[in-house]
């Protein structure tokens, strides 16, 4: 099959398109033919080698995907050949204690598809029964594709986490990438009031297009200070942070009194200099939220494809373009999710 492969950790010249083995399912394991990759910024911490993920050499990375199973292991039961799937990023164990109380997403053993298995810039996929999520019959894979990490994520941020509702200031940062474009769109969704912020104000354009009430240029306002101006002083109830740095600071000063921060990434700075008084006199609370359960997924899957909401697709691009497409995720100058068409 043809896969995008890497063999050591580098730069994007490290992603090279072969021909190699087409995989075999093994017991509890199904071969997917993919249809569509998505794109994100951990395949590139997993290629330079700063993800924490332990990778083997030769490693197809690509962390999301939706395609058609072809065939089956042994002791699959809850899949069958012809099937339309998502494929998660985590295969959980199903037995741990996280797993058993419904927190699949937090998985003491599970294994970690693009990280400690081959991923989805392939023809094909061995993936777990575990990870199958099935697609309702109206849901393309390309959109199925953009929704599962990014929906998914945002989702568990600000419904499980953020617990939204009606009324809610929710400040939005990153509002261009795919946790953002969606973040919007969920809080909408429930009746909430966004403020979206971007680097850009091009950004910030399609940000409104999407639902955002005020949208706030961080690199040239004051993120705290504008969002104080556009709540009247209270500032943001819940928060949805995935820039770090000095936005996640700024965020803190953002936030309303008993608020909540609810993080999933920190590209712009992992370590920050955070005054805790601050955190106990607003009374705030810091959450990190990592993907989202099985439930959550099925879900979301069934609200794209009523279209209550829907993924922002920047562009789909060919496997062999696949460093083009590591190129506009590394330097950020897209709107939404980057797909690969396998």
């Amino acid at each position: 099959m043809k896969a995008a492969v890497i063999r050591e950790f580098g730069d994007i010249s490290k992603l090279i398109i072969e021909e190699v083995a087409t995989p075999i399912a093994g017991p509890g394991e199904v071969i997917v033919k993919m249809k569509t990759a998505g794109i994100n910024h951990l395949d590139h911490d997993i290629r330079e080698g700063i993800s924490g993920f332990p990778i083997e050499f030769p490693h197809v990375p690509g962390i999301e995907g939706a395609g058609e199973i072809v065939d089956l292991g042994s002791g699959v039961t809850s899949a069958s050949i012809g099937q339309r799937v998502g494929i998660s990023l985590l295969a959980p164990c199903g037995v741990c204690k996280m797993c058993l109380s419904g927190q699949d997403n937090l998985c003491y053993n599970g294994h970690f598809l693009g990280a400690s298995m081959w991923g989805t810039y392939a023809d094909y996929v061995k993936c777990y029964e575990s990870q199958l999520i099935h697609l309702p019959h109206n849901l393309s894979f390309d959109k199925a594709a953009a929704s599962h990490l990014c929906f998914g994520t945002a989702w568990h941020m600000a419904v499980h986490y953020g617990k939204v509702t009606a009324g809610m200031n929710v400040l939005v940062n990153a509002a261009g990438s795919g946790v953002g474009t969606s973040a919007i769109q969920i809080a909408k969704l429930h009746g909430a009031r966004v403020i979206a912020s971007a680097g850009s104000d091009e950004k910030l354009v399609k940000a409104r297009e999407l639902g955002a009430d005020v949208t706030i240029n961080y690199r040239d306002d004051n993120l705290a200070v504008a969002t104080m101006e556009a709540t009247n002083g209270i500032g943001a109830e819940l928060v949805i942070e995935s820039v770090g740095g000095e936005v996640l600071l700024k965020s803190i000063d953002a936030a309303a009194k008993g608020g909540m921060i609810v993080t999933c990434g920190a590209h712009a700075g992992e370590q920050i200099n955070l005054d805790v008084i601050t955190l106990f006199r607003k009374n705030l609370r810091f959450q990190g939220s990592v993907l989202s359960t099985r439930l959550e997924m099925e879900h979301i899957f069934q609200l794209v494809a009523d279209k209550k909401l829907n993924p922002v697709i920047h562009t789909k691009l060919k496997l062999e373009d696949v460093k083009e497409a590591a190129k506009l995720t590394s330097n950020r100058n897209f709107f939404g999710k980057i797909l690969l068409e396998t």
